[in-house]
């Protein structure tokens, strides 16, 4: 997911889809501690792409 494919987004979709990406990443961890998680690297993806959508719902709210 790229910064501007969000920031093409509104607001709503945005909150849509950092609630999915909370879900994904509860679930990973889940996996993780039950020790079925078998590529680690998801979670960082899926914190990195949760740490994108909450920066451009910032910008989004200071350019208000």
């Amino acid at each position: 997911m790229k910064a501007k494919e969000l920031s093409a987004k509104s607001e709503a979709d945005l909150n849509k889809e950092l609630g999915e990406l909370y879900k994904t990443h509860f679930s990973l961890r889940m996996q993780k501690a039950t020790q079925q998680l078998t590529n680690t690297s998801q979670l960082g993806n899926v914190r990195r792409d949760i740490a994108r959508v909450k920066t451009v719902l910032a910008q989004k709210a200071a350019s208000k």
